[in-house]
């Protein structure tokens, strides 16, 4: 587990899912990411296709040097869908 991104309004971790082996032999990481909202107190866990979106997204973002406000702008549009509560205890 590794925090990637922390701003005012998000925090985003990747998990290392171990690594994946494509017909041509190359060997890669497969990850899964969890973002919370801070605000909304609500947080989603990206795996699979959607969690590669994720990541090739992020990667073409940071090409540009982005602000923070570009950055929160591109993960607010994963926590759309969050459901999952972030419970304090």
């Amino acid at each position: 587990m590794q925090m990637l991104y922390n701003s005012d309004h998000y925090v985003v971790v990747e998990f290392d899912m171990g690594t994946d082996v494509s017909s041509d032999g190359e060997a890669s990481t497969k990850g899964a990411y969890e973002i919370v909202d801070k605000f909304s107190r609500r947080g989603i866990f990206l795996n699979g296709a959607v969690a590669d979106g994720f990541k090739a997204g992020v990667d073409a973002l940071v090409e540009g040097d982005p602000t923070e406000e570009e950055v929160d702008e591109f993960i607010g549009n994963y926590t759309l869908l969050a459901q999952q509560p972030v419970i304090l205890h």
